[in-house]
């Protein structure tokens, strides 16, 4: 029976893209507030990274990248609204599954962020690495995967550990604060958000480890392959964008370059747009209004945002990380 409602949900939905140009707006469900990857001012303005793939899909399709109306929604309605086509494309931070990839009728689509389990450490305690955390006491949230993945780590370092157990990740900011444990453990992705939360956000560190795989990435519903290649290649146009060095202050002077690969990025040269129905300038348009993956990062997770949180493995492969993408040729 359930085959049955994806296969008439995906019949239903086949021609995404055509839907979007008809209303001339892309439908984007996001996280409701998770700092460096959707998150709204006091205006009601969303900022973030999933926030800036949802304008660079707009802005392959629509032509621009503010065409684009954000749904705030929790991981249990995200899948829902995806599915019954409130949105057109799910920027959730819940992390890529089997479960999830093949019994929701839904499909990611890629990893837009190698996100893990990891720690956030007061900078006065003696925890220096992931090996000085024995009898350390940690918040964790109760009866979550972080708890039990925080317990099979201890038991494979053959370490002890003692639990401050909390309902949210605010409460563990009030107990890391009131001196109820020195490490609270959680998505790393999201700890940075927590460390801004502290009174003294200087006074935490985040370790570059992490102990488990939590890859997020955009979300589309299953049945419509033409939107699910739109949306992928769009997420490694922003890669593939940084790799080459296309930027959205150099892309105009881009045009002109003799590099086969740039030319057919800009759309002067090679498949161009006609694979994916879309106008020949469609990764000029992503990059130009939007920016490549590595602008994205930095503006909103990295260097120049309040995060200020390291690439680690989102760096470019040439660099060392797992940022990677098939060419656009």
């Amino acid at each position: 029976m359930l085959a049955f409602f994806l296969f008439l949900a995906g019949s239903a939905f086949a021609y995404t893209k055509d839907e979007i140009v008809r209303k001339g707006v892309l439908h984007c469900g996001v996280s409701t507030v998770f700092p460096g990857f959707s998150n709204p001012d006091e205006k009601g303005n969303w900022t973030g990274l999933n926030v800036d793939i949802c304008r660079a899909v707009a802005a392959a399709v629509l032509g621009n990248a503010s065409k684009v109306k954000f749904i705030p929604l929790t991981d249990k309605e995200g899948y829902t609204s995806l599915l019954s086509g409130d949105i057109d494309i799910l920027m959730s931070n819940t992390s890529w599954t089997y479960t999830r990839d093949t019994a929701l009728g839904v499909s990611f689509v890629g990893i837009s962020y190698f996100d893990g389990q990891g720690f956030l450490v007061a900078k006065k305690s003696k925890i220096k690495a992931i090996q000085d955390m024995n009898d350390a006491t940690v918040c964790v949230r109760a009866g979550t995967l972080d708890a039990s993945s925080l317990a099979l780590f201890y038991k494979q370092h053959l370490m002890e550990y003692k639990t401050f157990v909390v309902d949210s990740m605010d409460e563990a900011v009030k107990g890391f604060e009131r001196g109820n444990c020195s490490v609270i453990t959680g998505a790393q992705s999201q700890l940075y958000g927590i460390r801004l939360k502290l009174g003294k956000p200087e006074s935490a560190a985040i370790f570059p480890n992490i102990i488990n795989k939590e890859p997020l990435g955009p979300i589309v519903r299953q049945g419509d392959d033409g939107w699910f290649n739109i949306v992928k290649w769009t997420l490694y146009a922003m890669i593939d964008a940084e790799e080459l060095g296309i930027t959205s202050k150099n892309i105009e002077a881009m045009k002109k370059s003799k590099d086969p690969d740039i030319l057919s990025f800009v759309g002067k040269a090679g498949a161009k747009g006609i694979s994916l129905g879309l106008h020949d300038d469609w990764a000029f348009q992503i990059v130009k209004q939007v920016g490549n993956y590595g602008e994205s990062y930095a503006r909103n997770i990295g260097q120049f945002s309040p995060l200020k949180a390291d690439r680690g493995l989102n760096t470019l492969w040439k660099k060392g990380g797992l940022l990677y993408a098939p060419p656009l040729h």
